[in-house]
Parts: structure tokens; sequence; C-alpha cells
């Protein structure tokens, strides 16, 4: 009898063995896959932060950008407010019959001056005259606000 006892204790010992033995392989498996997992998990917190950092980076950029044009657009107002002020204090129409060679000049010279504006707008390059302006109604009668000299808009 202590024979068989002793064998089913071995066989009972073998088995909880190789269940532990089973347990402990597993759980090193899943211990493992955990940690990988947890590493992921971490790469994707900081990822998510940069891009929060990144996008609050933009943010700032794009109001600051936004005042900017805002500011622009109060200036341009501001400068077609003054245009038509101009306009509305003269009659062309009375001034062409009067003097219409002076007139025929006048639109001339401001309809070259305001084509200037547009390619200095587009990009064109300053020619010497417009590099060598001491003011900003000597660069260009019709768009001084463009003079690179001037930090605040010219009054036409």
């Amino acid at each position: 009898m202590g024979l068989k006892l002793a064998a089913v204790i071995a066989l009972v010992s073998l088995l909880l063995s190789g269940l532990f033995y089973w347990y402990y392989t597993d759980s090193q498996q899943r211990i493992a896959t955990l940690t990988a997992n947890n590493a992921k998990v971490e790469l994707a917190i900081q990822q998510s932060e940069a891009a929060i950092v990144s996008m609050q980076q933009d943010i700032l950029k794009v109001n600051i950008q936004l005042k900017k044009v805002n500011s622009d657009f109060a200036e341009i107002r501001a400068q077609n407010t003054q245009l038509a002020e101009k306009l509305d204090n003269v009659d062309l129409g009375v001034l062409a019959i009067n003097k219409p060679k002076i007139i025929e000049r006048i639109i001339n010279t401001g309809t070259k001056n305001a084509a200037r504006c547009f390619e200095i707008l587009s990009g064109g390059e300053l020619t010497i005259n417009e590099k060598e302006a001491k003011d900003a109604k000597t660069f260009n009668n019709e768009c001084p606000w463009l003079w690179p000299g001037n930090n605040q808009p010219a009054k036409p």
C-alpha cells in the first residue's frame, strides 16, 4: 500500500508540477505581451501629447496670422475710405471738359502707377527708383503703403 500511495503522490506531484509549469510559462507570455502593449500605449500617449502641443502651436500661429490679416484688412478699408472721400470732392467731368490734357495725363499716370502696384503685390522686383525712394509718395503715389521703408500706412 505504501508503494501505491507513493505512486499516487508522485503522479499528483508530477501533475501539479506540470500545471505549475504551464501556469508559469503562460503567465510569463502574458507578462511579455502586456509589457509590449504597455510600451505601445506609452508611445501612443507620447505621440498624442506631441500632437496636442503641435496643434496648440499651430493655433497660436493661426491666431497671429488672423490678427495680422484683420489688421491689414482694416488698413485697406481705411485707405479705400480716404480714396472714396478724395473722389467725392472732385468732379472729374467738369475738370475733363475744362482741362482735358491735364486730366488725361493724371489718369494715364494714375493707371500706370496702379498697374505697377499690382506688379509689386504679385511679387515683381522693385525698380532702382523705387528702391531709392526717400518716402512713400515718391515710391508710388497710388500705393504708398507698399513702400519698403514704410512702417505705417501712408495717407494717399
